[in-house]
């Protein structure tokens, strides 16, 4: 890592000290996490054992203003069901927790468009609408989640686009738009209400290693702000060059590990490696060219000199 990159993360980690002295935005306490087996998502508490698959147990979680957590592990480790439940997708069972002033555990069905409203949702799909422009897509947003206003969702519209790099994209499809812009999109659609807290689900899991890392910066500008950034993600690059907070998920349990001395650790070890196997390949390799000049052996592939190239007619004479 350069200095520089190493002063940013140090500037970084210290704007997110001081937002800890707020109040988190999540909080989970002693919480439980079930998968549902069927489509309904209102069931008691006598029914869930049959209704519903445990993914996490016991889980204690608390996210401040400003800072940009990891959520990392295995595939169906219990990455996505988590965010499910922070956005209301799935139901809060057991445990308490609150997101963004809203009580999970008392969230009615009703109540969600409402608490989506605080908070941003990013996807690995985009999810946008394919039959509408750039503009169009946000403009939707706006009008579902309350505004009424022409000219003040045109200027917040030109104001989110701004943030992520898309002007002059307005009335752009979403098929003309490369990978990295439509992930930018999904993400101005998130920023439109201006949320407290961003759920991103593998954003870059879709996007070439230069979009991603645009990606990335981006999410680093957006935490740095004040909004707090939860991402589930199987990139180990990308956290490896922004290192932040970073939640491991196993065997149904979540634990914060320090991501930057374990990658460190690793890195070090497949450089050592490599240098003992590159090492070992010379020391063959003279071996062999040392007893071959010795017996006066010469290698099949090699020409001598003045001697044309070997063909296949010259193989069958």
């Amino acid at each position: 890592m350069s200095i520089l990159e190493k002063v940013s993360v140090f500037l970084f980690n210290s704007k997110v000290c001081e937002s800890m002295e707020q109040n988190p935005v999540i909080a989970l306490h002693n919480v439980s996490i079930y998968h549902s087996r069927d489509s309904l998502r209102e069931v008691n508490l006598k029914s869930k054992r049959q209704n519903y698959d445990l993914v996490l147990s016991d889980i204690s979680l608390e996210v401040y203003p400003g800072e940009l957590v990891y959520l990392i592990g295995r595939v169906g480790s219990g990455k996505s069901s988590l965010l499910k439940t922070l956005y209301g997708e799935l139901p809060l069972l057991e445990g308490s927790g609150w997101i963004a002033g809203f009580d999970l555990r008392r969230l009615r069905r009703k109540d969600i468009p409402y608490l989506r409203r605080r908070i941003g949702i990013v996807f690995q799909d985009y999810q946008l609408l394919t039959d509408r422009n750039v503009y169009q897509n946000l403009r939707f947003v706006l009008r579902a989640t309350g505004w009424k206003g022409e000219v003040s969702m045109r200027e917040k519209i030109a104001e989110v686009l701004h943030e992520v790099g898309l002007r002059n994209k307005e009335y752009k499809m979403p098929y003309q738009l490369s990978g990295g812009e439509q992930q930018r999109l999904s993400i101005a659609r998130a920023l439109l209400n201006d949320p407290q807290v961003i759920l991103a689900d593998e954003p870059t899991g879709n996007l070439d290693p230069a979009a991603a890392d645009g990606i990335m910066l981006l999410f680093r500008s957006i935490a740095e702000r004040g909004c707090a950034v939860l991402m589930a993600t199987h990139n180990i690059g990308n956290i490896q060059q922004y290192p932040s907070r970073t939640l491991r998920f196993n065997t149904g349990k979540i634990e914060e590990i320090d991501i930057v001395s374990i990658l460190g650790c690793q890195r070090k070890k497949s450089y050592l490696c490599l240098i003992i196997v590159y090492a070992d390949y010379e020391r063959r390799n003279q071996k062999t060219y040392s007893r071959r000049r010795i017996f006066g052996v010469q290698h099949p592939g090699a020409r001598r000199p003045g001697s044309r190239a070997q063909t296949s007619r010259d193989v069958h004479r």
